[in-house]
């Protein structure tokens, strides 16, 4: 009742702010009160960090970065029930398995938690710095110059973003899983080669961040549907272009969409981050 309480707080601040839609409200109540309710407050508090993070960054020079990719992208700023499953999803899943876990399995899934965070922040934030580069993207596969908000297309400032997003989320899972180790122990917790568990998340997240933003902007290259305007000739991810024109779908598979791949990417994040902190 407490998690559910909490999230339904969070919930209805992102609506009021702008960040979330009504179905996108819906869905961070449930998965907020399955995070919170049966992970817990360490769990809870680093969802509730990277959703305001992103949003507060999405919102930042809204108006300059909107022009650039309005006819590109499939959806606006505000996040609806898809997308926040898509990003958020493998997260509440994982915290959830923490309670059925088995004795010192809990530091692997929460290392797993924290990269698949770590992917969908990274990933929002190399989106909404790129768009600001004054250098023109590339496509992460050819190189080609493409128009900034193109899937696939790469930024020296997108990518450092990336580092940076990952690297956020390491820094306070680290102070959470410290916390929660001198409040449930009296000290830190220390698993595996007396390294403790916040140090390697310092280290860990910036790689999870980066893997999973990289293979987002690969699938956006290779295989996320693109569909053309019959009558701009625009490539765009939406189904009806800005014009009012119907699209064409022209490329990748049509179930491919952007949520697909941001799903993916926190996939990807989670299993660098398990791996990682294990190897270490």
């Amino acid at each position: 009742m407490i998690g559910a309480l909490l999230a339904a707080l969070v919930a209805a601040g992102g609506l009021v702010a702008g960040a979330l839609t009504s179905s996108g409200a819906l869905a961070a109540l449930a998965v907020g009160t399955l995070t919170f309710g049966v992970g817990g407050p360490k769990w809870g508090v680093l969802l509730v960090t990277v959703f305001v993070s992103s949003s507060a960054l999405s919102a930042w020079r809204r108006e300059d970065k909107e022009p650039l990719a309005t006819e590109i992208q499939a959806k606006g700023p505000r996040r609806d029930a898809t997308q926040i499953l898509a990003n958020s999803g493998v997260a509440a899943l994982l915290a959830a398995a923490s309670q059925f876990a088995p004795p010192g399995a809990e530091a692997g899934l929460f290392a797993a938690y924290a990269g698949a965070l770590a992917a969908v922040t990274a990933d929002t934030w190399a989106t909404e710095l790129g768009l600001l580069s004054r250098i023109a993207p590339r496509m992460i596969t050819t190189g080609e110059v493409v128009e900034p908000g193109t899937s696939g297309g790469v930024t020296v400032l997108g990518t450092s973003a990336a580092v940076l997003g990952g690297a956020f989320i390491g820094l306070c899972a680290a102070g959470l899983a410290a916390l929660s180790d001198v409040a449930e122990f009296g000290s830190l917790d220390v698993h595996l080669l007396n390294v403790p568990l916040a140090a390697r998340l310092m280290l860990v997240t910036p790689v999870s961040g980066l893997a999973g933003s990289a293979f987002d902007s690969y699938l956006g290259a290779t295989v996320q549907a693109q569909y053309t305007c019959p009558r701009c000739g625009d490539v765009t991810e939406r189904r009806v272009h800005g014009c009012g024109t119907p699209t064409e779908h022209s490329a990748g598979w049509r179930w491919m969409d952007n949520d697909t791949v941001n799903f993916l990417a926190s996939l990807v994040g989670a299993a660098v981050g398990w791996g990682l902190v294990a190897l270490l």
